[in-house]
């Protein structure tokens, strides 16, 4: 390999090595022909006919720009293009000798010797330069090097290998793959043996002083990823994720793009996967708002419609710092489309008609709501001012502008509620489907209700993270608290999947989650993942069930029941709800409390409308519970 001061001489050398090489390779086909004893005849022939075959050699290596690659990096292209060039060349000089005539004096297995020499010789130089590279004589005994074990010998697993192999083999020793699959077994990838299964890995990393894992097998189930995690864990050393072939699919590095194993990849459920073809169908070309836009589930709904590629992206949010990065974030991503961001309050009647009439969008998602649980528990009438009334704001704005289709962002804590903030968002999906001004508008209403989203603003995973930060500790509610969880893009991906089922136009959809995770489990894996000791290192602590909390959440109430759709993941709801006179009156009762009663009146008023709450707000509205207070020492909320 040349020294760095001498790349800018690359070309130069590469020609001057092909010159010597030629001659070199031209001369052995000679030498071989007779038997390295060659007639003087033939000398003269050699010394006549080598300039025709330098010319002809560079001329062709030329053609198939072989001057221009780094042979460090040669690859099975360069191969197929170096015996294409020589055969060319080869081709050429045969050409000559007919046309001037001296084909009868040249030996003629001199060709096919010296074609086939040449092929050895120029593609061994620039795999020799490639196995240097990748193989490091003089490093092997650095200290400092990372002894790996890849989980995965799939595609994904092979490019892995291929970068290390090529431009990581200075730090990093593969010593072995697992693949759960036993045709695979036994098995080289790249010269790294297929050692066994994922059972195998604690015995694997023993024989070899592996210090660290790569997965890098997509389609690894949790709980086979869980097993991985827990066999690194135990031994002490480090494990990483690669991303999928897709993922890479801008020809990353992908030992660049490693990165450490979180708790959402040990989630208790197989991922969502959607088929966003039908939305992007739908959604391109048309203008599309999202309220609550800065916040963690409408800023990545305003990422992923932008990857749908509307014709304009209003963004409609209070917070004007979080929406300015929003907003910056989206039009660095997506300079084509017109990103619209918008301040306003949803409750503010005058500015929403303002921003409706303006931009007049095809396509609502409603984001916005207060969602913290004990905090809404001590703030009953902001809660229901927001979530209601602000929610009946924008839904008849989209009504009055005839928009296409509304969607509503709604959760698991709108079943059977225990808290303000779930009966304000039950109440939400009952205004949008049953408020008779809606119902009439011939705008197509729907909700999609689902479960704790990891990694939201105030959700577990970030608060565990800081706890674990300051040394602990992290402080839980009950140890057998229990909730459904998702990602932020899986959640994001379904309300748009749920946006275009035609089987959800004026109803409630929610997904298939799965089984519930047990929240102490959640943050006994966030501290072993940061390579620590539950209750050695970071002790945990449980300080009771707070204000509005429930010990496990649930699906459906006693009034509802659940159908399937066409898509296997997606649930509609089937519900009872009130006649739309009835909803109407009851919901002018709840803007009065608001306006001029008291909680309690709030609290009366929320039980006409939401009938099926359970404790501790049913207790709340009886007289027989507090009024709820949030407490100073922060626990687990999970939202």
């Amino acid at each position: 390999m040349l020294p760095e001061r001498l790349v800018r001489f690359r070309r130069p050398i590469v020609l001057g090595l092909h010159l010597l090489l030629v001659p070199i390779g031209y001369y052995c086909a000679f030498a071989l022909r007779f038997d390295f004893d060659i007639p003087q005849q033939y000398r003269e022939v050699f010394w006549a006919t080598l300039p025709v075959v330098i010319v002809a050699r560079l001329a062709s290596f030329w053609l198939f720009k072989l001057f221009r690659g780094w042979w460090r990096y040669s690859s099975i292209a360069d191969m197929t293009a170096t015996i294409k060039a020589t055969i060319v060349s080869s081709g050429a000089l045969l050409a000559w000798l007919f046309l001037t005539g001296s084909y009868n004096g040249f030996p003629r297995s001199v060709l096919l010797l010296d074609c086939a020499g040449a092929i050895l010789l120029f593609c061994g130089a620039r795999l020799s330069v490639r196995i240097l590279r990748e193989e490091p004589l003089w490093r092997r005994k650095q200290a400092d090097r990372i002894t790996a074990i890849v989980v995965g010998a799939g595609d994904t697993g092979e490019l892995l290998v291929r970068a290390i192999r090529r431009n990581h083999a200075d730090r990093i020793v593969l010593k072995a793959i697992v693949d759960d699959l036993r045709w695979r077994q036994g098995m080289h990838i790249h010269g790294v043996p297929v050692a066994g299964a994922v059972a195998d890995l604690d015995r694997l990393i023993d024989r070899h002083g592996a210090s660290m894992v790569m997965v890098a097998d997509p389609d690894l189930s949790r709980e086979k990823l869980r097993r991985v995690t827990d066999a690194c864990l135990r031994k002490g050393i480090a494990c990483k994720l690669v991303p999928s072939i897709q993922e890479l699919g801008d020809g990353g590095d992908a030992v660049s793009r490693l990165r450490d194993v979180d708790v959402e990849d040990l989630l208790g459920r197989p991922a969502v996967d959607l088929d966003l073809r039908e939305a992007r169908k739908q959604i391109a070309g048309s203008v599309v708002l999202v309220t609550g836009a800065a916040g963690s589930i409408g800023s990545e709904l305003a990422r992923q419609l932008a990857a749908l590629r509307p014709s304009r992206l209003i963004l409609v949010e209070q917070a004007e710092s979080a929406l300015y990065f929003v907003h910056l974030e989206l039009q660095q991503s997506h300079p084509s489309i017109e990103v619209v961001p918008i301040v306003a309050d949803i409750v503010d009647h005058t500015r929403l008609s303002d921003v409706f009439a303006t931009y007049r969008p095809e396509f609502v998602f409603h984001a916005a709501a207060y969602k913290h649980v004990p905090m809404m528990e001590a703030n009953v009438s902001e809660a229901i001012r927001n979530n209601v009334f602000g929610t009946l704001n924008v839904a008849t704005q989209a009504a009055q502008c005839k928009v296409r289709r509304f969607v509503l962002i709604s959760t698991d804590k709108a079943v059977k509620p225990s808290s303000v903030m779930g009966a304000s968002k039950r109440i939400t999906e009952r205004v949008v489907l049953g408020w008779p001004l809606l119902r009439s508008s011939g705008t197509d209403f729907r909700a999609v209700r689902f479960g704790n989203v990891l990694g939201s603003d105030g959700s577990v995973v970030p608060l565990f993270k800081r706890q674990i930060a300051q040394g602990g500790p992290i402080t839980l509610t009950h140890p057998d608290v229990t909730r459904y969880f998702m990602t932020i893009p899986e959640a994001v991906k379904l309300v748009l999947q749920a946006a275009t089922l035609p089987e959800v136009a004026g109803r409630i959809s929610m997904l298939e989650m799965g089984q519930p995770v047990r929240i102490a489990d959640l943050a006994e894996n966030l501290i072993r993942l940061s390579g620590l000791v539950p209750d050695r290192d970071i002790k945990i602590t449980y300080i009771g069930l707070r204000p509005g909390e429930k010990l496990h959440e649930e699906l459906m109430s006693c009034v509802e029941e659940t159908v399937p759709t066409t898509h296997e993941q997606i649930r509609v709801v089937k519900t009872d709800e009130p006649d739309g006179a009835a909803l109407a009156r009851r919901l002018d009762e709840l803007n009065t409390a608001v306006r001029h009663g008291g909680t309690q009146d709030i609290l009366d008023a929320i039980f006409e409308l939401v009938p099926e709450c359970v404790a501790p707000l049913r207790d709340r509205i009886s007289g027989r519970g507090g009024a709820g207070t949030v407490g100073e020492q922060p626990a687990a909320e999970v939202v």
